[in-house]
């Protein structure tokens, strides 16, 4: 089955509930031929991934990539290895300074694949508290009983 040009391959959906996403931006990355593979079949997880600048690179860790099983020797690839994220330099100074000045976090939100290239969706994004957290799926569940209200007036039932 044929994936269509823009398709999700991974979404870190825990980073949404433990961070308040505040920007996001769009990079490439640095894969392997392996590693494209398992991509593409949905062998990845990105729970524990984190981004980060290393000599003015940005670098994506933690970020696991099962080996491809038909992949051996030569052609097989580390899963845990860091990952080179592929950013104008203007772009990496930028996040690097807020990071640096605000104390937040670059956190991977997907993996896409856009027109046939691997892209990784990165978010500058700070941490929430769990009294933070919490308030959040109180005020998520308002919104959404107003919305239940709503949909029943408009049918008449109330």
């Amino acid at each position: 089955m044929a994936k269509s040009p823009n398709t999700n391959l991974a979404t870190n959906r825990k980073a949404r509930h433990d961070y308040e996403i505040l920007d996001v931006v769009e990079a490439g990355i640095v894969l392997l031929g392996s590693e494209v593979k398992s991509l593409r079949g949905g062998m990845v997880q990105l729970v524990d991934a984190y981004a980060r600048v290393i000599d003015g690179e940005m670098w994506l860790d933690g970020v696991h990539i099962s080996p491809y099983r038909f992949a051996v020797g030569a052609g097989a690839h580390d899963p845990d290895r860091a990952r080179k994220l592929l950013l104008h330099r203007s772009e990496i100074e930028r996040l690097h300074d807020r990071v640096a000045r605000e104390r937040l976090s670059l956190v991977p939100l997907a993996i896409k694949l856009v027109d046939g290239k691997v892209k990784v969706e990165l978010a500058l994004a700070r941490g929430r508290r769990k009294g933070d957290k919490r308030q959040v799926i109180a005020e998520r569940d308002v919104q959404r009983e107003m919305q239940r209200s709503l949909g029943r007036q408009r049918k008449g039932m109330i």
